[in-house]
């Protein structure tokens, strides 16, 4: 673990679950998965539970595999809801920037930062799929993987730039001039690169952040410079414990002292026990026609053997629960699982950069650094 006294729990909140006909069961809630109430009710739980991130991803592709769920909400449009609905849990949506613009999202994720008081994170995604590509009809070619992510690195660079914008103090209200900001705190950022131009200054007062924390997904060389470079959360797959160890300590070392925390993705099945879980793969599997091949550590079973496997991690800052079917799953965690983790202790204060140990990031246009 690094210097963070405490080991971090995440659970992805992905659709009705990452296993595509987990929507087929009787207790997956999939007639809500379109309404504020099944997100306000998942999170919220784990929220009250302790858990530290929430990670909702998203994608621009429409699912093709006959038996899964076609379509999605957007997930920063997600978070914006849930801002008003947790009062502890970082809210982590996934903002892809292929075909979008660093200054759209900058200020939405900056949005949620000032919202939730300080919670927000960006992970930040790429997609390789051609058909969003022409969802979009933006782009007339398809890129490679080298240079989605080499977008990615600009978008995140001026993402950075534009919550750099405005200083801390750049808001003054001074009623008796009529001056609501300080003009000579406010500045133009002025990045022009190989794939964007842009002058600023963000439309959005810096946050209680200074920066909201960006995260990535290691599963790739590409993904992993990326996360090396800009990443304060990096996610990352493994089948071992040993696996999980080794690619951690290259991470550290490729990032040399920067902070970062490093958690190990975990999918996940819980039931009442190893039989009844192995029970519950096979209707998922039967369902699809498919097995369910995990890219990571995959744990299925009862509630106890998942808090032993998670105690033999070593590395690791902490994991991010992948539930196969999330309402029945994140349900167990919260209930079997989280209490014996968790100590009974009142949360920690602060923003979620202070309570994962990672410093306000110094505001690069203030001349008072």
């Amino acid at each position: 673990m690094s210097d963070s006294s405490q080991f971090l729990l995440a659970i992805e909140f992905a659709g009705t679950g990452a296993h595509p006909s987990s929507w087929r069961r009787d207790d997956s809630r999939a007639e809500d998965l379109f309404a504020a109430r099944y997100w306000v009710d998942l999170v919220g739980s784990a929220d009250r539970a302790g858990v530290e991130l929430a990670f909702i991803p998203d994608d621009f592709g429409i699912a093709s595999t006959g038996g899964a769920v076609r379509g999605r909400l957007e997930a920063v449009g997600i978070a914006a809801r849930l801002s008003a609905a947790t009062s502890r849990i970082g809210l982590v949506p996934t903002a892809t920037v292929t075909h979008t613009e660093p200054f759209h999202l900058a200020k939405a994720i900056q949005t949620i930062d000032h919202t939730t008081a300080g919670r927000a994170g960006w992970e930040v995604a790429v997609t390789e799929n051609y058909d969003a590509t022409k969802l979009f009809g933006r782009k007339e070619t398809q890129q490679d993987t080298a240079s989605l992510w080499a977008e990615a690195h600009e978008a995140a660079e001026v993402a950075a730039r534009l919550w750099d914008s405005w200083e801390d103090d750049a808001e003054i209200r001074d009623v008796a001039t009529g001056r609501f900001i300080d003009r000579d705190k406010l500045h133009y950022i002025d990045f022009t690169g190989e794939y964007f131009s842009v002058k600023g200054p963000s439309i959005t007062p810096r946050s209680p952040q200074g920066q909201p924390l960006v995260a990535a997904t290691v599963d790739s060389e590409e993904s992993f410079e990326f996360a090396v470079a800009r990443a304060d959360l990096v996610r990352i797959r493994a089948k071992t414990a040993e696996e999980a160890a080794a690619l951690t300590a290259r991470l550290r070392e490729a990032v040399g002292s920067r902070p970062i925390r490093v958690l190990l993705d975990l999918d996940v099945l819980l039931a009442a026990d190893e039989d009844a879980a192995a029970a519950a793969l096979a209707t998922l599997d039967g369902w699809t026609g498919q097995t369910y091949t995990p890219d990571t550590v995959f744990y299925r079973g009862a509630a106890e053997g998942l808090g032993e496997l998670i105690a033999g991690l070593q590395g690791v800052d902490g994991v991010t629960f992948r539930p196969l079917a999330l309402a029945s799953t994140a349900k167990r965690l919260v209930d079997d699982v989280l209490p014996a983790l968790r100590p009974t202790a009142a949360p920690t204060p602060g923003t979620l950069r202070e309570r994962l140990g990672l410093a306000l990031p110094a505001n690069r246009y203030a001349t008072s650094n």
